[in-house]
Parts: C-alpha cells; structure tokens; sequence
C-alpha cells in the first residue's frame, strides 16, 4: 500500500468535501451550517470554503488549481556552497551571479533569485530542520592572533566593566578547561576542580576548537552520536561548550549531570532532569520514564553528557537502547578523559558513534602565541622561556598553563616590576607538585 503525504490527504479530503457540498447544492438543501462544518473540518476559514465550492460550481473542478508561483528551493550542491561558505548568504548571491551559466539551469524557477529569495528560502531550509555545517574555527577566515587581542583591547560593553573585570555570567565564570572562542571576555577557564586566579585571562581560539566545532555540526545534521575524547586538562569541555554556542539557537542543548559509577535509576534520573522531566515521580517507574525519555528524544536536538568515563557498560547499553529507538531525533553527544576506553567496553555503543573528536594537547609551537592571548602577563615573557616550561612542566596541557598563569599572576601582584623569566616560571612550575 502506498503511503500518501499530509499534502495529499488534505487535497484528497477538499475534493470529497466540495463534492458533497455540491450535490447538497444541486439538491438545493446546501445551508450555511454545511459550509461552517465543512470549514471546521478543513481547518480553514469558512470563507475559504464558499471560494472552493463557487470555484467548483464555474469550472467544474473540485481539486485546488496547479500553482503557479515556482518557489526557489536549494539543491544540495548549493546547500554545500554555502556551508564552505560560512552561511554568508550574500557570498552564495554573489558567486550564483558569478557562475549564472552554470547554475541556472539545475534551479526550479529557471532564473536567478533575488537576494532577498534568497534569504527567505535558506530560513525556510532552516524552519525544516535542515542545519548548515559550518565550521568557524578563527584561523580560517582570520588571523587569530589579531582577532583576539583586538577584541580584548576594545573591551566591549557587555564583556567588562569599569575596572576591567569580566561581566561574564556565574555559569561561565565555572566553565572552562583551556581554549574557547573570543566571544567575549571572561575569567581564566577554570579546571573542573582547579580553582585559579587570574583576572584578565581570556578564552582563545585555537584549531583544536575549529575541529570539535566541525566535528559537532556534522553530527547534529545527521543526528548522530558524537564523542570527543583526550586526556584531563586538554580542554574538551570548553572546546565543546563553544562549539555548542556555535549552533542555532533553535537547537535545544541539554546537559546530563551524571555520578560517579551510577545506577541504572541515577542515569535515567539524570536524563530525565536534563529534559526538565519530573524525575522524582518517574525514577522508579521503568516503563514511564522510558516513554517519558523516548518521547523527548523525538525532538530534534542534542544531548551532552561530559564525563562518561564514569558511566559503566551496562548503564551505557541503556544509552544505546534509547539513541536506536526509531522515533529518536536527537544528537548524542558524549565527551570525558578516557572516554574511548570506557566505550571500548560498551562495543554496541561505540559502534553506533559517528564522529570520535580527539583533542589532543597544544602542540610546543602553539604555547607562546596562544598564552599571550590568554593573559597579558605574557607579552613580555621571552618564547625561549615559554617553550622551555611548556617542555619540562605543562607538556601542551592547557589546564596546567592555567594553574602556572595564576601562580605568575600572584608573584606579579605582590611584587610589581618583577620580569616574566625563566626563574619566575621556575618558581610558578615547582608551586605544581612533584609530578608537574
């Protein structure tokens, strides 16, 4: 049996309709409460239907008229174009006029679109769920170096007050790992557990970030399941939390808080928190909260869930049952240290995951640069010194560079003046424990 679109029933149930409203007519027993009730179940306005049954009465048909307006739709190569484009709809107009011989004929109107067609045709795309996957890592439409320390310098309203201190929300001033986007500015990303303090540090970008960032709207198109893995301090919570920020705002991001090594009831309790499910009256009753959990998952959007290193096999196989479900819409996204090997031990999930994302640690060339972006207290620190601490203490991990730039930031508060050298760095390393 052929299965029929929503269009084509509603076309199938106007022409049943007009045609027994004609016969009523032609019985001369048709009354406006006909009408009413025939609107009523059309879900139109009951004008709309004296205009059908006038139409059919002068023509004879009882089916709506071909359009005749040919509405502009993307293709996929355009869809694509734009994407490589970064989502500049204006680029896109411009390169269609540029290459119009070859673009025109594969187009449903036969001509060009006007910019403003244009637009109103990628937010229809949009309304669908169609989700460009756009990248924006920095380096790839601007000097990143630049970028950041311009936007610091301005200190734009909104990302500082008065004294310079950041206006950053208490949600933002606890997030933080290592590198982000240059949003605004904001305390030093703080280490989940590491408490630092260096006011001035900034979020950066780095193509770490550009990576995940990719990585991320790839996997929210195909509503798949993301894990972004690597080692502690490396930054995959904040590289995620930016990449986040990068999709539409019509994307609904959920955030599952799980425990350590938790039960079957605790993960299903977390999953229906972050839903904003009552968990308390649906944690120990299974096969409510299961319907409660599958038809949230319906909707299109993503669920993260940092640290999955804690969740065992079996509480992980649960996860796989929920994201198999056929009505399930929304993204996975599973990110902690050491997150392959925990999912090594779940092999029904893993292989279920689209995108693994490994973020690895700064690479020796990349420290200099990026900490005189992330703290001004580096400007003045020699790249022989950095290198040299990054190769006998941080070893490319950012959250480490974060502890040794609150260390600096300390000394220099105490005693102004005092150069960012080799033996203030010494002083800052040997402040991080033995097996720094």
């Amino acid at each position: 049996m052929a299965l029929t679109s929503p269009a084509q029933d509603r076309a199938l149930a106007r022409q049943v309709m007009v045609r027994r409203l004609l016969s009523l007519d032609e019985a001369g027993t048709l009354d406006t409460v006909h009408v009413r009730i025939a609107a009523d179940t059309a879900g139109v306005h009951v004008r709309t239907v004296w205009r059908w049954l006038a139409l059919a009465r002068d023509t004879g048909r009882v089916e709506a008229p071909p359009r005749r307006r040919v509405v502009f739709a993307f293709t996929d190569e355009l869809w694509v174009r734009l994407s490589d484009l970064g989502g500049n709809v204006k680029a896109l107009h411009r390169w269609m006029e540029e290459h119009a011989d070859d673009v025109v004929p594969s187009l449903s109107t036969g001509v060009l679109p006007s910019l403003t067609t244009l637009y109103h045709a990628v937010h229809r795309e949009q309304r669908a769920g169609r989700v460009l996957a756009i990248s924006r890592p920095a380096h790839a439409h601007r000097i990143p170096e630049r970028y950041d320390r311009a936007l610091a310098e301005l200190a734009l309203p909104g990302t500082v007050d008065e004294t310079g201190q950041s206006t950053a929300s208490a949600a933002e001033r606890e997030a933080g790992e290592a590198d982000g986007t240059p949003d605004q500015a904001s305390p030093p990303p703080f280490g989940h557990g590491a408490r630092l303090y260096a006011p001035g540090a900034h979020l950066v970008s780095t193509r770490q970030l550009g990576a995940v960032t990719e990585a991320l709207a790839h996997t929210v198109a195909a509503r798949g399941v993301l894990c972004v893995y690597g080692d502690t301090g490396h930054g995959k919570t904040v590289a995620l939390d930016q990449a986040l920020r990068q999709l539409p705002r019509r994307v609904p991001v959920r955030h599952a808080l799980v425990a350590v090594k938790p039960a079957l009831p605790q993960l299903r309790a977390a999953l229906l928190t972050a839903f904003g499910l009552s968990a308390p009256s649906l944690t120990n009753r299974t096969d409510a909260a299961d319907r409660a959990l599958l038809d949230a998952l319906q909707a299109p959007g993503v669920l993260v869930i940092d640290d999955v290193q804690r969740i065992a096999a079996p509480e992980l196989d649960y996860l796989r049952l929920l994201i198999d479900a056929p009505t399930t819409r929304t993204s996975l996204v599973l990110c902690g240290a050491g997150a392959e090997r925990t999912l090594a031990r779940a092999p029904a999930l893993a292989s279920r995951i689209l995108t693994w994302q490994h973020m690895p640690r700064l690479e020796a060339a990349q420290a200099p640069g990026l900490l005189r972006l992330f703290h001004p207290l580096w400007d003045t620190a020699l790249d022989a010194d950095l290198l040299h601490a990054d190769q006998t203490c941080a070893r490319g991990n950012f959250r480490t560079w974060a502890k040794i730039t609150s260390h600096v930031y300390a000394a220099l508060a105490r005693r102004p003046g005092t150069p960012v050298d080799h033996s203030l760095l010494s002083i800052a390393c040997a402040r991080l424990g033995p097996a720094s």
